[in-house]
């Protein structure tokens, strides 16, 4: 019997792999192999922040993962900006990757950085608030502004988030094959309510004839506050064969 394929599960902004607990939990008691690495600088290795943390940095620390773990037939998971980590990793090694989830993703054109998606006026809020740090980071939103609505779970959000690495929002985002490299891909909405960015990421998922869209009523950090459901969205990418092909 074959082994089942291995879950790489990748944080968005602000987050670090203490958020996938829930889901960890579940998809380990459904005999899957479950790796949820925090990114350099934030979380448990915020201590590790400087200016040259960037979006690479992160793509790499994934690669690294899967180098020192020896992970193969992978389903790549990233919620939120995780998705762009996704992208970046699956198009440098897509013979290791079986799937890929967007959760909830931001999702972005070959070339682009978070900032180039952005409205001037969003932009100039991000930069505004890296001032204090020296240009080091972006402060972290309320939990509550994260879609987490129960007390409890935005007490737990709130003394976990960390300063984002400002670098990872300038640097662009390059890859070669579409997004995806050619793998089954899956993109979850979470609908309840909607987060501005991941519309727009789903409405592009949608454009895509071979990707898998579905959505979950649920706020942005649906894997804290709807474990159960996106688990087992998790689990049916798991069951897609990894021969396909995405435009």
């Amino acid at each position: 019997m074959d082994a089942p394929p291995s879950f790489v599960l990748i944080h968005g902004s602000w987050l670090g792999g203490w958020c996938w607990r829930r889901v960890e939990d579940r998809l380990r008691a459904k005999g899957f192999r479950v790796f949820s690495p925090t990114m350099t600088g934030v979380g448990d290795r915020s201590h590790l922040i400087d200016g040259t943390i960037t979006l690479d940095t992160w793509i790499t620390d994934i690669l690294q993962l899967l180098d020192a773990e020896e992970l193969r037939d992978v389903i790549l998971v990233g919620h939120s900006f995780g998705g762009r980590i996704v992208t970046g990793v699956a198009d440098r090694v897509a013979e290791r990757i079986r799937g890929v989830v967007f959760l909830d993703s931001a999702l972005a054109e070959n070339g682009q950085s978070l900032m180039d998606q952005l409205n001037p006026s969003e932009r100039a809020r991000r930069l505004a608030s890296a001032e204090p740090s020296g240009g080091l980071s972006i402060p972290p939103p309320s939990a509550s502004q994260l879609g987490v609505i129960d007390p409890a779970d935005q007490a737990w959000v709130d003394r976990r988030i960390t300063p984002q690495p400002l670098g990872t929002n300038t640097t662009p985002l390059v890859y070669d094959a579409p997004i995806g490299a050619g793998r089954p891909v899956t993109f979850v909405e979470f609908t309840y309510p909607s987060f501005p960015v991941s519309a727009r990421a789903a409405a592009f998922a949608r454009s895509n004839a071979g990707w898998r869209v579905l959505t979950v009523a649920t706020g942005h950090c649906g894997m804290i506050t709807a474990p159960d459901a996106v688990t087992e969205m998790l689990s049916d990418a798991a069951a897609i064969s990894p021969v396909q092909t995405n435009g």
